[in-house]
């Protein structure tokens, strides 16, 4: 479905390597897919590390973030991101698990997407759950992105000023609410 032009942000991340290549690599041909299959960059982030969770569960992963213009529907533009991370042998076998390619639409516009109650569930399920379920629809903003220093600090260089339309606060304001620790071990490559 075609619809007025809209601004969002995709975090991207890996810690596998696929076809050979580092997973720095794989998220700038992913980013390069997109942009073939029309979806403009307008931003993209540096690239950071970031320690795999939990600890010494596996090789740190690599993060960044573009802003994007596009004409897509929401769930035109998650199956399209669906179809480039299987591309890179995205396998999706365990939630927050090793992966070589993951695409998350964090936010597109000042969408809140199914609804604003499914957003609130969602956005305020307890840790523990968070680990087992797995929403089956597309969810926006991101429920979780607020509390992610590793999707907050690439989204700071690629749009500080977005305003989360729940919350209230703009990508800076939540980046500075985040305790220190969460941050110290972000690094630029």
């Amino acid at each position: 479905m075609i619809e007025k032009e809209q601004i969002g942000v995709i975090a991207l991340g890996g810690n596998l390597s696929f076809d050979q290549n580092p997973p720095r690599i794989t998220l700038r041909n992913a980013t390069n897919e997109l942009i073939a299959r029309g979806v403009r960059v307008l931003a993209e982030s540096r690239y950071f590390t970031t320690p795999c969770f939990p600890a010494g569960a596996g090789p740190d992963y690599i993060n960044a973030a573009i802003s994007f213009s596009s004409e897509l529907s929401p769930a035109a533009l998650l199956q399209l991101l669906h179809e480039v991370e299987a591309a890179y042998g995205r396998a999706r076998e365990q939630r927050w698990g090793m992966r070589t390619l993951d695409l998350d639409l964090i936010c597109y516009g000042d969408r809140i997407l199914p609804d604003r109650e499914s957003y609130d569930a969602w956005r305020q399920l307890d840790p523990a759950r968070q680990t087992k379920l797995a929403p089956d629809q597309l969810i926006l903003p991101h429920p979780r992105l607020q509390d992610r220093g590793f999707v907050l600090v690439p989204m700071a260089d690629v749009a500080p000023e977005w305003h989360h339309p729940v919350l209230g606060l703009t990508v800076q304001e939540m980046l500075a609410a985040l305790p220190a620790r969460d941050l110290a071990e972000i690094r630029p490559l």
